[in-house]
């Protein structure tokens, strides 16, 4: 069931509107369900609900390693610091559509059926084209500006979060999770390495495990991926050499990445979804789930269905994620 709020004006029922309520909900609540089954929101974002006006994330960095003492030595203090902190503060959205008197007086039920399928797939495809929209504007290392309200894709230290520089907050060099390698499947096990070898703000290795790769829809790109993931034998050579990265990924293919990348670019996302999960380095705040009211509009006794929703998405810990085939970027 969707996790959508309705709410009906007093009398509603009873007006000429009355018989048209509950299909009209039925077509939302339908292409609701159709759309969350195929969002890939969750598998990209640390998605949490959240009661608050805004979400303060951050994080400590390790402790050191034990010290050898000797027997009857004294204890060691190790301590933790607390590393950068990223404010995500949730939008607002709003939309509506409208079912004219003259419409259901003269029976256009074919309408009167389009109007909230296309509200719902409005809603969704929004959340989907937002995320997607993050994403590549992070790859391209600009904010995402809609309707005149701005959206950062930088991470908590202050970077793009796709970047060939970003600082440590107490101690270890620059590190870069932004790389210019195509796909192949060599080049993919060098973005992997280099992600497991990501150090925390304390100059210790994380041993992230990356499981999940995002591309768009790009016809050659989905070749080299699927060619290079999906036999168990090394699809370099001839031989018989095994493959050690057949099954071991998880492939999003979206495509409303596309319309958010410069023409001519193919690059492609590897992402960590277990440290994305518990440390929130790409993170969804709902604020409010999609609430839906309907009223009649006195003016012109037309029947108004509005849309109300409170979410937004951001970046956090950089960690979480890696981008190949970007021009310019670190080669490895």
């Amino acid at each position: 069931m969707a996790g959508i709020i309705f709410s009906e004006g007093s009398g509603l029922n009873d007006s000429v509107y009355g018989k048209t309520l509950a299909p009209i909900r039925r077509f939302i609540e339908k292409k609701a369900e159709a759309f969350e089954e195929k969002s890939v929101l969750d598998k990209l974002f640390a998605v949490e609900l959240t009661t608050n006006f805004a979400e303060k994330y951050t994080g400590l960095t390790s402790m050191d390693d034990f010290k050898p003492t000797g027997e009857g030595g004294a204890y060691e203090i190790n301590e933790m610091n607390t590393g950068y902190e990223k404010v995500v503060e949730p939008q607002v959205w709003k939309s509506k559509f409208i079912i004219t008197r003259e419409m259901v007086d003269d029976s256009k039920n074919i309408d009167m059926k389009k109007k909230p399928l296309a509200f719902t797939t409005s809603y969704y495809r929004t959340r989907e084209r937002f995320g997607a929209n993050l994403f590549a504007s992070a790859i391209g290392g600009t904010d995402v500006t809609i309707s005149g309200k701005t959206f950062s894709v930088k991470s908590a230290d202050n970077q793009v979060v796709f970047s060939t520089s970003h600082p440590s907050k107490v101690k270890g060099a620059n590190q870069s999770n932004k790389f210019s390698n195509a796909f192949t499947v060599d080049n993919l096990s060098k973005v992997e390495a280099a992600m497991q070898n990501f150090r925390d703000d304390n100059n210790n290795i994380l041993n992230l495990a990356p499981d999940t790769i995002m591309i768009g829809n790009d016809a050659a790109l989905k070749t080299a991926v699927f060619a290079a993931l999906g036999a168990d034998k090394d699809p370099n050579t001839a031989n018989n050499g095994f493959n050690y990265q057949f099954g071991r990924w998880n492939i999003i293919i979206n495509p409303y990445l596309n319309q958010f990348l410069s023409a001519g670019t193919s690059p492609w996302i590897v992402l960590d979804s277990g440290f994305n999960s518990e440390y929130g380095g790409a993170v969804w705040l709902d604020r409010v789930k999609l609430e839906v009211r309907t009223y009649i509009d006195e003016n012109t006794d037309n029947n108004v269905w509005a849309g109300y929703s409170r979410f937004t998405a951001g970046f956090n810990d950089w960690r979480f994620a890696s981008v190949g085939g970007v021009t310019g970027a670190t080669a490895l």
